[in-house]
């Protein structure tokens, strides 16, 4: 039995005055809601924003590296290709098939990169879709 997805509720504590939020979804929104390019922008504006940011970013390289088993680059790019799977790699991985894969590619719930026609997944998007896949 799969674990029920966790509400808002679970990651407030203290009143409303603190929020936990996991390295994984610290390495998403940095990669993907772009809050590296925003922290980086804007530096020096607020010391505790700033603050929040670096440690959103060590949280992020920490997930990632443990995560993939790759370090991460400091700024997202494509990578070695040992970073970077198939689609039939990612099926394998994940025991479905490839038309899956690319139906979670298209339904934008697994995030890859068109390469020459053809879509490479990171590790890292893999490792992400993988544990909201856990948590339905």
């Amino acid at each position: 039995m799969k674990p029920s997805p966790r509400t808002a509720q679970h990651y407030i504590h203290g009143g409303g005055s603190v929020i936990v939020v996991p390295a994984r979804i610290c390495a998403y929104l940095n990669r993907y809601a772009g809050l590296e390019r925003f922290r980086l922008d804007n530096t020096g504006v607020d010391p505790e924003v700033d603050a929040l940011l670096i440690a959103f970013r060590v949280a992020e390289l920490a997930w990632s590296n443990a995560a993939t088993g790759t370090p991460r680059a400091s700024t997202p790019e494509l990578a070695p290709s040992s970073e970077w799977l198939s689609t039939t790699q990612a099926a394998g991985q994940l025991h479905m098939t490839d038309r899956g894969i690319r139906t979670a590619i298209a339904a934008g719930r697994l995030q890859a990169e068109s390469v020459a026609g053809r879509w490479r997944i990171s590790r890292e998007a893999l490792a992400h879709f993988r544990q909201t896949r856990t948590l339905l």
